[in-house]
């Protein structure tokens, strides 16, 4: 892939920017309706380039008014074009100011256009040496690419080099004059010859030659064996003078005179004063506040650098910018009586689809009251039921469970279609009202999550800023802060009401603003509508079931834990020679990098040496003291998070752990969980294990625990295809010592364990994308052995290799990678100058499709097993946890056989791939027993 040398010279055509931005971004206007949404667009991008790329020389160059030397060549050229809309024209002149007063170069020359201009800068550049990035979505540029000229389309992050130029269009840089001279472009009305599409351009010029060569050699056109081409001879000799015509528009101008050279042009310090004159005049807000703060050219690049392709881009990171459109709340009612009450009723049984949410006094579902709901049912169109407020007299206050009698045939209707944010959490509270809420048929977290996990947080309140440009009213200014703050049902109706009725209306509008986006894509709405929406309820299942904690296993385990850490904090000590808090990293760094004077590793954000886990864990395989801080955070964080904590979270109602999954919170589709968080429970340390012994079952039940055996291994088979892999799994083989066998070059009853584990090393490490170096630190293996390792492993699995090239290619080129099912995972920082971060992308790219699809692997399989539990007159089985690639049930000691059984064959046919998928099931009186 093309690299972006460091610090180039910059050249942004500015005019293929204004008609992106117009095209692709609303409508807005000031509020004197001045329209401002092409000068927001450009501005946006430029700003971002600057962000990212920080240089000191950059020259954005627009077209002139007036004809240029091509319109003399010919008088058909844009021709076509319709003249420039009236609202973009009035833009062009503001945005001009706000180039030159950011401290932009900006170029206007008359006679040529900005094509031309950029040509000239860019070889001028090159002859002296300077690398140069021509930022434009305009295919003509790649003529001007060469190993020191790359274009950048910032609308997709795509680079071109001279390869991506050969790859993207089949011939290479200085070949692309004759390519446009032959088919013609339609976008500049430059003609072709007729019958010349895309590949007979490319079968002629990769058959003979340019257009020069080409007709020297006629005759040769017939011998060609494209589609066409014993004809083809005739028409291009027919059309010779309109192929050197096109070849004459097509050919950017690159000796233009300008009174400027490229080492001018340099970035300067903005203009302040003059960008807050112009920010204030369009009334960019935000941009406003930025200034004032001094951070309008300092901030982050914007997390959706890498998102979709197109204009795509603008919109979402402009979306930010329009925060000042706030929604009216005209349209919002309060629900006092039982007239208006029926009427709403009415209003919601007749609505294709009706956004609803709850008000409650808190966010645990097993113990929240309800009080009050609300619903929207057009943009503008809400209403507030109040149910519970302390201070309104019964006579104002419709009676809550004659509401909720009412209600229920409502949200318990599956043909009443509702949308929500975050609905497992209103599911859960009404379960508490006997109402099971049905009909979900949309929920705007998911939605969000499912178009782009990475583009920002999933809370209402940030997707209304983001897609809606709307500030919502936040709890803490109608509730207050800290010990003093409200609950819902003690604040005045006044404030309550808009700010729940808002809560329905921003959600609906959500709604209609996320879901035509996932509609364009068949994968994105598959992963909605059969993985994540289903998945609501089975989650929120599981979390009012629960789990059994032992406390007196826990107790033991936390005494024990206690006298060991005091152990470990006098060996520190003496390792130090002096005692020291063992939690603080000042006083840690102090004694290992200056009294003990260890190598330093890794540097922190704020320049001092790093002592997190990772550095400490190279340190310990040369140093005594950090092996035993690192066991001493091992077992700290154990105590705290799980021996000490858990008997504390045991609800007094149930007598079990009720944990919280979320669904919206991982880049490739995993689930996670907190309060307590089962995720992080050690598996391979007897630490661990014990605190899974806690986990036990009901009188006359077992646990039974069902996990994916190596998942994405088996997926890395299906994904890559490979033969040598494929034909392991096939024959059940153990793979770890099938990959050692094809690596060590021996049979499978000659791989020793050793090998075994160092085959295994490999072939995890691959999944993550480690390279030779971090086998070799994994292995404690000189880099060369393990770089042989490597090698012969790619010999034995090429699938593997280009599997992985194929990937990485993929990610370049979109941004994003897939699952099976379609869940896109973008990767932000895939073009990043920043060279580690551009490999973690890239590690990240070839990893993801394999986490993101064991995620949806076990998602279905958890709404198939919940399938089958709900069918069930008897229940004897339960499902009370969902960690990695393992579902944990209690089962009853009658039906242990058939239900494991049952259990293992749903998840087993969840998905259907290239390779079996293998579940190990465990039956125990502990998880860890099951395990």
């Amino acid at each position: 892939m093309a690299q972006i040398a460091e610090n180039p010279l910059i050249l942004v055509d500015g005019s293929s920017y204004l008609y992106r931005a117009y095209h692709a971004f609303p409508p807005l206007t000031n509020s004197v309706g001045e329209p401002t949404g092409a000068m927001y667009g450009v501005m946006n991008m430029l700003k971002s380039l600057l962000q990212q790329y920080q240089p000191t020389h950059v020259a954005v160059v627009f077209d002139a008014k007036g004809k240029t030397f091509r319109d003399d060549l010919f008088a058909a050229y844009k021709s076509h074009r319709p003249p420039m809309p009236d609202d973009l024209r009035a833009q062009i002149e503001p945005l001009h100011e706000m180039v030159k007063a950011a401290g932009m170069p900006l170029l206007v020359v008359t006679g040529v256009e900005a094509d031309d201009v950029i040509g000239t800068l860019a070889l001028e550049a090159e002859k002296l040496g300077q690398p140069v990035l021509i930022s434009t979505g305009d295919k003509d540029m790649a003529q001007l690419v060469t190993p020191n000229i790359t274009l950048i389309n910032t609308m997709n992050n795509v680079i071109l080099g001279p390869d991506e130029v050969v790859e993207k269009y089949g011939i290479p840089p200085e070949l692309i004059i004759d390519y446009l001279a032959l088919m013609g472009d339609a976008s500049d009305n430059i003609p072709g010859v007729p019958g010349v599409g895309e590949k007979t351009a490319q079968a002629l010029l990769q058959g003979i030659g340019g257009l020069e060569k080409l007709y020297a050699n006629l005759d040769d056109v017939a011998t060609l064996s494209f589609r066409g081409a014993k004809n083809m001879g005739a028409k291009l000799e027919q059309n010779k003078d309109v192929a050197f015509l096109s070849y004459q528009l097509a050919t950017i101008k690159t000796d233009v005179e300008l009174d400027i050279t490229c080492d001018q042009l340099t970035v300067t310090s903005p203009d302040i004063d003059q960008l807050r004159t112009l920010f204030s005049r369009y009334e960019f807000k935000r941009w406003l506040s930025d200034l004032e703060d001094g951070k309008w050219l300092n901030g982050k690049k914007a997390p959706s650098a890498a998102k979709k392709k197109g204009a795509e881009e603008i919109v979402v990171v402009a979306e930010t910018e329009v925060e000042r459109n706030q929604l009216s709340q005209d349209g919002y009612e309060t629900i006092l009586d039982e007239q208006t009450f029926d009427r709403w009723l009415e209003i919601l049984r007749t609505s294709e689809v009706f956004a609803f949410d709850t008000e409650t006094d808190s966010l645990d579902t097993l113990t929240a009251n309800l009080v009050g709901v609300s619903f929207a049912v057009e943009p503008g169109k809400a209403a507030y039921l109040p149910l519970a407020h302390d201070y309104l007299d019964a006579p104002a206050q419709l009676d809550r469970a004659e509401v909720l009698k009412k209600l229920k045939p409502l949200l318990e209707d599956e043909n009443a279609h509702k949308v929500g944010q975050n609905l497992k959490f209103d599911q859960g509270v009404l379960k508490r009202y006997d109402i099971e809420l049905r009909g979900v048929a949309f929920d705007t977290m998911l939605e969000s999550y499912v178009l782009d996990s990475v583009s920002g947080r999933h809370d209402m309140d940030s997707l209304a800023d983001r897609h809606l440009g709307h500030k919502t009213v936040s709890f803490e200014e109608i509730a207050g802060k800290g010990k003093n703050q409200l609950t819902f049902n003690q604040i005045a109706l006044e404030q309550a009401a808009p700010y729940a009725a808002e809560d329905a209306d921003v959600t609906l509008q959500l709604h209609l603003a996320l879901w035509p986006k996932l509609e364009e894509s068949e994968g994105l709405k598959k992963v909605f509508q059969e993985i994540e929406m289903p998945l609501l309820p089975v989650l929120s299942h599981i979390e009012r079931t629960g789990v059994l904690i032992d406390q007196s296993i826990l107790a033991t385990h936390s005494k024990e834990l206690t006298v060991r850490l005091a152990e470990l904090e006098i060996k520190a000590h003496e390792l130090a020679e002096e005692p020291f808090n063992l939690a603080s990293p000042k006083q840690l760094q102090a004694i290992l990098y200056e009294k003990q004077n260890l190598p330093i590793l890794k540097k922190t954000p704020g320049g001092a040496p790093s002592t997190n886990e990772e550095v400490l864990a190279e340190l310990a395989l040369d140093y005594p003291l950090p092996k035993v801080i690192l066991e001493y955070r091992g077992l700290a964080k154990l105590k705290t998070t799980y021996t000490d904590k858990l008997p504390l979270m045991i609800n007094p109602v149930t007598g079990r752990v009720h944990t919280s999954y979320h669904q919206a919170v991982t880049a490739t589709g995993r689930l996670s969980s907190t309060d307590p968080n089962l995720q992080n429970i050690p598996v391979r340390n007897d630490e661990g294990r014990r605190i899974r012994q806690a986990f036990i079952a009901p009188k006359d039940y077992c646990i039974v625990a069902a996990d994916y055996s190596q998942i994405e291994l088996r997926i890395m088979a299906h994904l890559s295809q490979d033969a040598g892999l494929l034909k392991a799994f096939a024959e059940g083989l153990d793979i770890h010592r099938a990959t050692a066998a094809e690596v060590f070059g021996l049979s499978l009853e000659k791989v020793t364990g050793e090998q075994r584990r160092s085959a295994k090393a490999i072939n995890f490490g691959l999944i993550y994308g480690m390279s030779a170096f971090g086998l070799s630190r994994q292995l404690g293996i000189p880099r060369g052995e393990s770089q042989r390792y490597m090698d012969r492993y790619f010999e034995r699995y090429p699938g593997v290799l280009e599997y992985m090239e194929r990937t990485r290619k993929q990610a370049a080129e979109q941004g994003y990678v897939t699952t099976l099912d379609g869940r896109r995972l973008y990767l932000p920082d895939i073009h990043s100058s920043n060279g580690m971060r551009r490999k973690g992308a890239e590690r990240a790219a070839i990893n993801a499709p394999m986490q993101g699809t064991a995620a949806d692997i076990i998602k279905r399989a958890m709404i198939s097993v919940d399938s089958w539990l709900q069918q069930q007159e008897k229940p004897l089985v339960r499902m009370i946890m969902q960690v990695h690639d393992e579902l944990v049930f209690e089962v009853h000691e009658s039906v242990i056989e058939t239900a494991s059984e049952r259990i293992r064959q749903i998840m087993e046919q969840s998905m259907s791939l290239a390779v079996p998928l293998k579940v190990d099931v465990g039956v125990g009186k502990n998880w860890d027993q099951a395990h």
